[in-house]
């Protein structure tokens, strides 16, 4: 039986700003009073200097629009993202959208049917017979279980599938009148937009896909939300969430190394989530990584934020194209539950 591999990668991004710029030209003026200082502090410490914004609040302030205008600017700002990364995955892996098998799209940032699944899957030609997945609301996790999902079906059917992650979260700024707190701040200060598209292959070149595991603790279940409101999605983001992270991680990352007989050690590419820097330190921390295991993170959060569910396979992409590439990877990404999704992959040449 074929093992499915990653056999191509496409990222698409909107066009970028500098944290400095944003602050200075929207957000020292959208938060207000003692506010403010809390606010100018968190977004010089939130380890990002460039973030992409499809909706640029230097230039369009979203903040006071309803939550049916956003959904309605989603629409337009997403389907030409989503067909560039596609097409640059699917070049990458040396296939058309009429080879695919089953078309999967993440994204928890916007809604509407038909979806991007359904206007993707007409722009780009694809098979009337093309299966297609929308997972929703898992947040910055998704594209594991979206990873899981294309292999099983991979291994399965023995057909290509492909995985589409694409998040505007710069539509969900919320109104400087609404109440402020601590969490609102962190989150206007690390995240921005990104679409990112996998091909997932039976054998051939790439990164084979060993397993992909999670574990959930129900019992923290209100320390990560992402409500929906009359003025778009309001994020819930608990300071205690590293505390979580600590707790699992390392059981997590060690039981998914041992079932295939290798250590923290054998594994030269990390792809960790940035939820922010205190995410990555207690990630560095708890697995016992060496300094530059996580640059690679560090790097994609510095040059392009937390785009949520996108971002790992922004990392991967990143870990892919180094000299050399990376062989063997640990893909970790956290989200609302609090849930933690764990991969392993390996190269093949």
């Amino acid at each position: 039986m074929s093992v499915p591999v990653i056999a191509g990668l496409g990222a698409a991004q909107p066009p970028s700003a500098s944290q400095d710029e944003l602050w200075e030209g929207f957000f020292s003026r959208h938060f207000t009073g003692t506010t403010r200082s809390l606010a100018e502090r968190v977004f010089a410490n939130s380890g990002v200097t460039r973030r992409q914004a499809a909706v640029n609040p230097l230039l369009e302030d979203v903040s006071d629009w309803p939550t049916e205008r956003r959904m309605r600017r989603y629409q337009v700002e997403a389907l030409p993202l989503g067909k560039e990364a596609v097409g640059r995955a699917l070049t990458a892996a040396g296939l058309g959208a009429c080879d695919i098998g089953l078309f999967i799209v993440c994204s928890c940032t916007g809604y509407a049917t038909p979806g991007l699944d359904i206007l993707l899957a007409r722009d780009l030609g694809m098979a009337a017979d093309t299966q297609r997945m929308f997972i929703g609301h898992m947040g910055c996790y998704a594209a594991l279980p979206g990873l899981g999902a294309a292999s099983d079906f991979v291994t399965a059917r023995g057909r290509p599938a492909l995985l589409l992650c694409a998040e505007l979260t710069s539509l969900h700024i919320q109104p400087s009148s609404a109440r402020v707190d601590t969490q609102q701040i962190v989150s206007h200060a690390l995240f921005s937009d990104a679409a990112v598209a996998a091909v997932v292959v039976p054998g051939g070149r790439g990164y084979a896909l060993r397993e992909v595991t999670s574990v959930t603790d129900t019992s923290t279940a209100d320390h990560m939300t992402w409500d929906v409101t009359d003025a778009g999605f309001r994020m819930g983001l608990s300071p205690k969430v590293p505390q979580v992270l600590s707790r699992h991680v390392r059981g997590l990352v060690d039981e998914l190394l041992a079932r295939h007989g290798v250590t923290n050690s054998d594994v030269d590419g990390w792809a960790v989530h940035p939820g922010g820097p205190r995410i990555l330190n207690v990630v560095e921390r708890e697995l016992a990584l060496p300094p530059q295991g996580l640059a690679a993170s560090r790097a994609t959060l510095d040059e392009h934020g937390n785009c949520s569910s996108p971002t790992v396979l922004l990392i991967l992409d990143r870990l892919a194209r180094s000299t050399p590439a990376a062989r063997r990877v640990v893909m970790l990404a956290f989200g609302p539950g609090l849930t933690l999704y764990a991969a392993l992959l390996d190269r093949q040449d």
